[in-house]
């Protein structure tokens, strides 16, 4: 769907995935971080920020701030960040941010996500265009690379299941606690 107005960029995309495989992709931050093309430190949580360069070509310079606004499981999961910040020797942390959400709906065929950025019309007149601009042909990219992630990982992606765990909160998790004996049981699904 094309962009509504100055101030909001809606984007949709019918995924052929599961909604809790399509959660995982936009709320995991190191699945995030291979299907948006960034390398974010800290793991997603109401309240946090979460920072990173980005890892396309040509942006390595720039590092993306997120701010965690909200988390409802399976359904809505958004962020504030300074959109189209792509000047070197510019400050942008006094300019306001956009919010960014994602919603996913049962759909035939899958998954529809939803993307909205919205707050465009409060940024400084200098940079409101080029930052819509920008952002509304970059969401249309990122619909493509979470297929195309998707497609290629239609299941959590094995060396993310094999790293350390972690609690909502972000703290460590013993996979096995002491006398609990346990079985790892890897299912692998051939193209």
């Amino acid at each position: 769907m094309p962009a509504t107005s100055t101030d909001r960029i809606e984007k949709q995309i019918v995924l052929d995935a599961t909604r809790s495989r399509v959660w995982r992709a936009i709320t995991d931050v190191r699945e995030f971080n291979d299907w948006f093309g960034v390398s974010l430190a800290t793991p997603f949580a109401v309240g946090r920020k979460s920072s990173g360069n980005i890892t396309n070509k040509g942006y390595e310079h720039m590092v993306m701030d997120v701010w965690v606004e909200k988390i409802e499981p399976e359904r809505l999961f958004s962020f504030r960040w300074h959109p189209n910040a792509t000047e070197k020797d510019v400050d942008y942390s006094k300019d306001p941010t956009t919010l960014v959400v994602f919603t996913l709906e049962e759909a035939k065929g899958g998954t529809k996500l939803t993307i909205v950025e919205s707050g465009f019309d409060a940024l400084p007149e200098w940079r409101r265009n080029k930052a819509f601009a920008g952002n509304d042909s970059g969401w249309g990219q990122q619909t493509v690379r979470i297929a195309d992630f998707l497609r290629a990982h239609p299941s959590a992606l094995p060396e993310m299941l094999a790293r350390d765990l972690h609690d909502d909160r972000g703290c460590a998790i013993d996979p096995q606690p002491s006398g609990v004996q346990a079985e790892m049981v890897v299912l692998v699904r051939e193209p």
